[in-house]
């Protein structure tokens, strides 16, 4: 009875089509779900789009910034005009796990100073890798801040 019901077919039945292969040629097989293409094609397509998306946006920043500059008087010892530099875009970034003098990997061990950068333990003393911080003058704000001047009224009020 139940090989009956299999092979019987109606109109409201989906008939499922021969598979096609990928829209990208790679050999594999694509799904109507991901547009033709295989699932590594598919997620390398996607992967290509978002670097596209942000590049653009990054772009459109840029040159919003450019364009938002004010405008600067012309030069007299330049006829024409010249174009006005972009700002700087990379900043380049701190690498946190790794002395900033010598740099060795220091991990989660390593000695973050007051100045902001991260330090082996050869390095961490502030005389040993020329510290801009000025602890003096820390120092005296904090006692200032901790002990605040009282003074007495001169004249005693009646």
């Amino acid at each position: 009875m139940g090989s009956d019901a299999n092979k019987m077919t109606d109109g409201t039945s989906f008939q499922p089509s021969e598979p096609a292969p990928c829209a990208n040629g790679c050999g594999f097989f694509g799904t109507a779900a991901t547009n033709g293409f295989c699932s590594k094609c598919f997620r390398d397509v996607q992967i290509k789009a978002e670097h596209a998306a942000s590049a653009k946006v990054a772009v459109d920043k840029l040159v919003n910034n450019v364009v938002s500059l004010p405008p600067q008087p012309p030069s007299s010892s330049s006829s024409g005009s010249e174009p006005i530099p972009p700002p700087a875009a990379a900043v380049t970034e701190k690498v946190s796990n790794r002395c900033l003098i010598c740099s060795k990997k220091v991990g989660v061990m390593g000695f973050k100073c007051k100045c902001g950068d991260t330090f082996c333990g050869s390095h961490r003393y502030p005389e040993k890798h020329d510290c801009e911080f000025d602890f003096k003058r820390t120092g005296r704000e904090a006692i200032a801040k901790a002990n605040p001047v009282i003074k007495a009224d001169k004249m005693d009020r009646i």
